[in-house]
């Protein structure tokens, strides 16, 4: 039960924060974000001492050192790749186009015998 009126006061401070921002449209823009900073780490802190609070920053640290380890490609390899999306959009758009009017030229002259001004 204490960790469910935890994780609401810190719901609650997260709100007051976010209330603070437009509370205070009078002021100057630094003391708004500030009040929106304050409000995310009062409930972070207290979102940390639930249950459900510590399983997600545990969840978060696992994630950023599962990100660490992630092999990034080298710049050789993006420009080749970026460089093959670029031909195979090139490609797409040549052949939508033909197939286009190759439809238009089939329906409108041949099937129709509409012809164009």
């Amino acid at each position: 039960m204490a960790d469910k009126f935890k994780f609401a006061l810190a719901v609650l401070l997260l709100v007051a924060g976010v209330a603070g921002f437009y509370l205070l449209a009078e002021q100057a823009m630094i003391l708004r974000v500030l009040a929106v900073l304050a409000g995310t780490g009062l409930a972070s802190a207290v979102a940390w001492q639930t249950e459900q609070g510590r399983r997600f920053f545990a969840f978060a640290k696992e994630a950023t050192t599962e990100a660490k380890k992630v092999v990034w490609p080298s710049r050789k390899e993006t420009m080749q790749t970026t460089g093959l999306v670029f031909a195979f959009v090139v490609v797409m758009a040549l052949f939508l186009w033909l197939t286009d009017k190759s439809l238009e030229w089939l329906l409108y002259d041949l099937v129709l015998g509409w012809r164009k001004s």
